[in-house]
């Protein structure tokens, strides 16, 4: 079984650069309705979800270093999903949008998705 690499998963990698360029170099100079809408929001979980279980794994509060199940993923989704989307607009100047939502299970699904595929794949050891 593999291992998951939390802030050295290469998705977790990846997804942290297309949020980064999304952020600073394509949104400044493009005027387009899904970088500025829902782009970032699909990376929610594959940007922010490793880093809360690593976290969590180092506070004790995860007891294993497998893939996050869809039980966490969705747990994630739900918490944050209320958190960004009906609490945070209470406190702060923003508004709750339901896109924003689907964005956030869409990114989730695939995301695991993937993580499933890359746990079942055989782990290759490189000789030296």
């Amino acid at each position: 079984m593999n291992r998951f690499g939390y802030w050295r998963d290469p998705l977790f990698l990846a997804c942290s650069c297309l949020y980064a360029m999304n952020r600073w170099g394509f949104k400044p100079h493009l005027h387009s309705k899904l970088l500025h809408g829902q782009f970032n929001d699909l990376l929610l979980i594959p940007c922010a979800l490793p880093l809360v279980l690593w976290v969590q794994r180092r506070l004790g509060l995860r007891a294993h270093d497998r893939f996050p199940d869809l039980g966490e993923v969705a747990l994630h989704l739900a918490v944050w999903s209320i958190v960004c989307e009906v609490i945070g607009p209470r406190l702060m100047p923003a508004t709750g949008d339901w896109r924003d939502v689907v964005a956030y299970v869409i990114g989730g699904l695939l995301t695991w998705f993937w993580w499933c595929r890359q746990e079942s794949r055989p782990r290759v050891l490189h000789e030296l």
